[in-house]
């Protein structure tokens, strides 16, 4: 089966400059913004323990969001393609980042924890084993070098 490519842009600008650029490491913010076409900006800023605006959206945050919305959206489908109506849908992700005393770091766990409502409580072991599969299908998950996990539950309304 031939692969199909898919390519994304974003423009993404600085902000923090007070004055006097990167002088040094206390005279900018990390301030930035995000532009992808034809949808709204993104305010982003480091974390605040990197000197980061808490106001603003991080680049860990915004990957864990990431992580969490791609199994969402492949678990959605998933259960729309086995007829499993879904009528609420919640996760509560959790990262954990190791930061490096030499300066980095890296993601060693995320686990999502998603939260399910069916109207079928025949389907509930069929739904739950879906988010297997959903994290096989998953594009974050599988660009990932750390293991991203989940511990699902389903209940029926």
């Amino acid at each position: 089966m031939a692969k199909r490519e898919h390519n994304y842009t974003a423009k993404i600008i600085w902000t923090g400059n007070k004055g006097e650029g990167t002088i040094n490491a206390a005279a900018y913010e990390r301030s930035h913004e995000i532009f992808i076409d034809n949808k709204v900006k993104i305010s982003g800023s480091s974390d605040a323990p990197f000197r980061g605006d808490i106001t603003k959206h991080n680049p860990e945050d915004l990957f864990l969001s990431s992580l969490s919305v791609c199994h969402m959206l492949w678990y959605l489908h998933l259960c729309a393609d086995a007829g499993i109506i879904v009528t609420h849908y919640i996760d509560n992700p959790k990262g954990k980042m190791q930061e490096l005393e030499t300066g980095g770091g890296y993601f060693s766990e995320v686990i999502l924890y998603p939260n399910v409502t069916i109207s079928d409580s025949s389907k509930i072991e069929l739904a739950n084993s879906l988010h297997d599969k959903a994290h096989q299908k998953c594009f974050i998950a599988n660009s990932c070098n750390f293991p991203v996990l989940h511990q699902a539950n389903c209940i029926v309304n």
